[in-house]
């Protein structure tokens, strides 16, 4: 039954999703997020009292929920677990009544440390980014030289924590499409979901081109030759992977292709940074402030009322309308607001 508090937009497109972030550093420096020759030592990341702080959070989260129909909960970075004690973030989101699940995007590296904590503070799902299976390769495009086995690492500890785990490949031509067969009989064979997304144009750091996406189409196409799949039903509306499924088999792979297959037209989500800005889309030039919103003595009906006001007058369909003009356009980096 549909919530008598869901807030619609221009599109009528229900607000479902919050994806938090609770950090803009992170222990890697990926090519297509945080390149190294733009995200240096010198690199001017947020300053503690620029953070939202976890109490802020909470606020904000419980409001989204209570008010503005929210029920899912991601919390992304930067590498999220780079954020001091981030389980206690995590149990306090847990107990808001209406949170249905909640999950983080993560590189992995952390979670031997943290990944039973974050199970018993009442997170249920990571995504852990992995591009390739290849040393070699996968050093270059971490730009840290981080081995495939750190990650690994992470992922085991996250399996045996009790977290249900899903990998994230970026395909991008020329860099790592050569991984996609080695990538898909690897998890195929663990029984672990691989979601492969399109290289995307977040931000203005990763020199993106049109020229290096590696489309679904040929994504489908490569793993069909080898492995035959099978469209299945998505799990729920707004999903933004189209699922697949090997044939004769109960485990499954998923594509965004938010460049060739665009899904504006069901994206149920909200994005807000570490610094307290709320960005109604990934390709978003600007965002709302709310730090200085709740930092003042506005009340938690009066926060809504400007969070539904933002909400109803969303008109995003930033992949469905993109051309040359909409890829030149200033955007906000991928690290602020975490894919």
């Amino acid at each position: 039954m549909e919530r008598t508090n869901t807030t619609y937009d221009y599109f009528n497109r229900p607000l479902r999703d919050l994806r938090i972030s609770v950090t803009d550093k992170c222990n890697f420096r990926c090519t297509y997020c945080m390149p190294a020759e733009i995200f240096g030592p010198n690199y001017p990341f947020l300053k503690r009292d620029e953070l939202l702080t976890y109490e802020e959070i909470v606020r904000l989260t419980n409001i989204f929920v209570q008010s503005l129909g929210v029920q899912k909960i991601r919390i992304t970075g930067g590498e999220p677990l780079m954020r001091k004690d981030l389980t206690e973030l995590i149990s306090k989101i847990n107990q808001i009544d209406g949170v249905k699940d909640i999950a983080m995007t993560t590189n992995g590296s952390l979670l031997p440390l943290h990944a039973k904590l974050l199970k018993d503070a009442g997170l249920k799902r990571v995504s852990i980014s992995l591009d390739s299976l290849n040393d070699e390769v996968f050093g270059k495009i971490n730009g840290r030289g981080v081995t495939v086995k750190t990650v690994m690492k992470g992922i085991d500890a996250a399996a045996e924590a009790g977290l249900e785990v899903k990998i994230n490949m970026v395909v991008k031509r020329g860099m790592n499409d050569q991984e996609i067969i080695p990538m898909a009989k690897y998890f195929r064979e663990k029984g672990y979901i691989l979601r492969f997304i399109e290289f995307m144009d977040v931000g203005n750091t990763n020199k993106w081109n049109l020229k290096d996406v590696y489309p679904k189409k040929q994504i489908l196409q490569d793993i069909q030759q080898e492995m035959p799949i099978e469209e299945i039903d998505p799990n729920y509306p707004g999903e933004v992977a189209t699922r697949y499924r090997y044939v004769g088999t109960k485990t499954e792979i998923g594509v965004i292709s938010s460049v060739t297959d665009a899904f504006c037209s069901t994206c149920n989500r909200a994005r807000l940074s570490a610094s307290g800005t709320i960005y109604t889309c990934l390709f978003a030039s600007k965002g709302y402030d709310l730090r200085n919103l709740i930092r003042s003595k506005q009340s938690d009906l009066e926060v809504a009322e400007h969070l539904q006001k933002i909400w109803h007058g969303r008109k995003d369909q930033y992949s469905d309308e993109r051309s040359d003009s909409t890829m030149t356009r200033n955007k906000i980096e991928m690290s602020h607001i975490g894919g």
